[in-house]
């Protein structure tokens, strides 16, 4: 399998700041979509700008499709379609006159594909961006980045103020998008229920570190957490234990073999977990000393 993205300790850090990306590693085979997720400060915009060397890393190293990408690479620039978090067009423009701008720019550019993305999201042609609500400026976006036959999606916070509706329908069109196994997509999100639909694989990050990337599948199937009492705790082998959290009367252990944890630990109750609750477990929980 063809690796489309594939990210080396990338380091960055800013004069007069305490924040930094350390060591960032991750890689999206073709055909799959990554979710991205992290609080808000994190560090996945600061990753993304990398990625697309609008940002200068310090350190390490950045493949797409297989090649570095500088700033004079137009020929993978081309094949990727990138949704940021903020309006990316001019507000005095219409959609029909991104169309004739984005000819220019995009060798494969396909209006009529624009056209009917703009028909399926219902979004007016000839109003300006700056009548837009900030849903519509999403699907813009999106409905721009699909009509240059991308084989990389790259979305910073793309579903972020669309409607649950809305947002069931783009994530089915960023699975239709996947079905070609040249492509695939980074998909930064916070809403962590849309990526359990759709993510292949998860990057979670904190604090500018790369907390775990693996397997949607693996996290939801196989982690898992045990509700224990305060003497139970002592009893599970701190190998066994990623994180673990007390509240007023239990302590829950997040176990990333929740199948193995049932057999070993046969009088303590073991909860499937979210992908959500993972990540609140790794951060908030305390780790065995």
């Amino acid at each position: 399998m063809n690796t489309i993205l594939e990210v080396q300790g990338l380091t960055k850090k800013y004069k007069n700041s305490d924040f930094c990306l350390k060591d960032i590693s991750f890689s999206i085979p073709s055909g799959a979509i990554m979710g991205f997720v992290g609080e808000n400060g994190a560090g996945k915009t600061t990753t993304i700008g990398c990625i697309l060397n609008t940002i200068i890393k310090d350190r390490g190293t950045v493949k797409i499709f297989g090649k570095d990408m500088t700033d004079d690479s137009t020929d993978i620039r081309s094949e990727i379609g990138v949704v940021l978090d903020t309006n990316s067009f001019p507000e005095h423009l219409t959609a029909s006159k991104i169309s004739s701008a984005m000819r220019h720019i995009y060798p494969k550019w396909d209006s009529a594909l624009f056209n009917k993305y703009l028909h399926k999201f219902k979004l007016p042609k000839n109003q300006k961006v700056k009548a837009f609500s900030r849903g519509m400026t999403m699907k813009l976006g999106v409905a721009a980045a699909l009509s240059h036959s991308p084989r990389l999606l790259i979305l910073d916070e793309a579903t972020s103020g669309l409607d649950p509706i809305f947002r069931e329908e783009i994530l089915d069109v960023f699975l239709d998008f996947v079905q070609n196994e040249n492509n695939s997509i980074l998909l930064s999100s916070h809403i962590t229920s849309d990526l359990e639909k759709v993510a292949d694989y998860i990057a979670f990050i904190h604090e500018g570190r790369i907390i775990f990337s693996e397997s949607k599948d693996n996290l939801i199937y196989n982690y898992g957490v045990m509700r224990c009492k305060s003497a139970q705790l002592t009893e599970i082998d701190k190998k066994d234990i990623l994180a673990y959290r007390k509240h007023d009367y239990q302590i829950d252990v997040l176990v990333s073999d929740k199948q193995a944890a049932e057999k070993k630990y046969r009088d303590i109750v073991i909860d499937n977990i979210s992908i959500e609750e993972i990540m609140l477990m790794l951060v908030k929980g305390e780790k065995p000393q």
